[in-house]
């Protein structure tokens, strides 16, 4: 009880589970570059990338994301939630929203389900909203999943985005604990500028196209992005974030052991660690063996690096990330010590959304 005001603490959220679900196949740049007229070190030079994942034909975003999440519960031994969190910018459907599927489909019929959309920024976003939801007592332990499958969105003729992608999905379960202990989460950053958010966007298939398709044929539907300035603004806005989310948490930036970056790119990852002089060493990277898993690259760089022993238990952490929106987001925690599993095998198509 605060003796001055007279109420109890709100309660913190704490990682206590990880998991993630990866696809089996895997195409290097020699395959993509064979098709797309380019070399591989044309695009591992520009881009960091070496592989990447891609979804089997009738796998969608929902499948990875059930994998991901049954995984985290695992490895969190629980078994039932009170929420579940869906970060993706490629649902299954338009309407309904992908959560309350994954949800049933994980034996969690009732629970309280919803998706965000905050682009490559999903996973940020989607830790606030859990940790809003424990700590005003709506939900005491939330499974956040961030899935997507970002190749289905890219061009696959152009040779400026199409090596860019890979899929995937990666989860956490948060639950109640005490604000600063190992896995608390930290204060939270979070900001957006939807005037350039043409910058990086899918033009075609939501309401506006639809609005407009009487006067004229519907736009492009492949995610279109402009190089240099998106690499300009995520630069800016996750070297902005980081600072202002470490400072909340009353860190020096040179007491954070490792930075785990949105994996949209090598240079820009590079960049963000040389602003905020941060060692190279101490950036969590796998964007060479699975590309750029928009919503799903922070949990998924996460499980790599725990498997690596990069990332240890007690490690001052810092995550960070931008994308579509344009969104950005920062947050901090102390690695804890969980169980993180090997990951979940991509599953076999499950049915979809039917009619009554």
């Amino acid at each position: 009880m605060d003796e001055t005001t007279g109420t109890r603490p709100r309660p913190g959220s704490v990682l206590c589970g990880l998991g993630v679900c990866l696809p089996r196949r895997e195409v290097g740049n020699g395959e993509m570059g064979a098709r797309l007229g380019v070399t591989d070190d044309w695009i591992a030079k520009r881009t960091g990338i070496r592989r990447r994942r891609v979804a089997a034909p009738g796998v969608s975003t929902g499948d990875l994301a059930a994998a991901a999440g049954r995984r985290a519960l695992e490895a969190a031994s629980v078994t039932e939630v009170q929420a579940v969190v869906l970060a993706t910018t490629t649902p299954d459907h338009v309407v309904p929203g992908t959560a309350p599927w994954v949800a049933a489909r994980l034996g969690m019929d009732g629970v309280a389900a919803f998706d965000v959309n905050s682009g490559c920024s999903g996973f940020i976003y989607g830790l606030a909203v859990a940790h809003g939801l424990i700590s005003a007592g709506v939900a005491g332990h939330v499974l956040l999943i961030s899935a997507d499958t970002i190749t289905r969105v890219a061009d696959p003729d152009d040779a400026q985005t199409a090596p860019l992608f890979g899929d995937g999905a990666g989860a956490v379960v948060l639950r109640p604990g005490t604000p600063g202990e190992s896995g608390a989460l930290g204060p939270f950053d979070l900001g957006s500028d939807g005037a350039n958010g043409g910058v990086v966007h899918v033009p075609g298939g939501g309401g506006r196209d639809r609005a407009e398709r009487h006067a004229a044929p519907g736009p492009d539907p492949f995610l279109t992005m402009s190089g240099r300035e998106l690499f300009r603004h995520a630069v800016q806005r996750m070297v902005a974030s980081s600072r202002r989310a470490a400072e909340q948490a009353g860190w020096a930036l040179s007491e954070i052991d490792a930075v785990a970056p949105h994996q949209a790119n090598e240079r820009i990852s590079a960049d963000v660690a040389r602003r905020l002089g941060v060692p190279g060493q101490r950036v969590l990277s796998d964007i060479a063996d699975v590309g750029n898993t928009a919503a799903a690259s922070i949990p998924l760089v996460l499980h790599h690096a725990v498997h690596a022993g990069t990332l240890k238990p007690g490690m001052r952490l810092l995550l960070t990330s931008f994308g579509g929106g344009l969104a950005w987001a920062s947050t901090t925690l102390t690695w804890p010590d969980v169980p993180v599993l090997d990951p979940a095998p991509e599953p076999a198509p499950a049915a979809g959304i039917t009619s009554p």
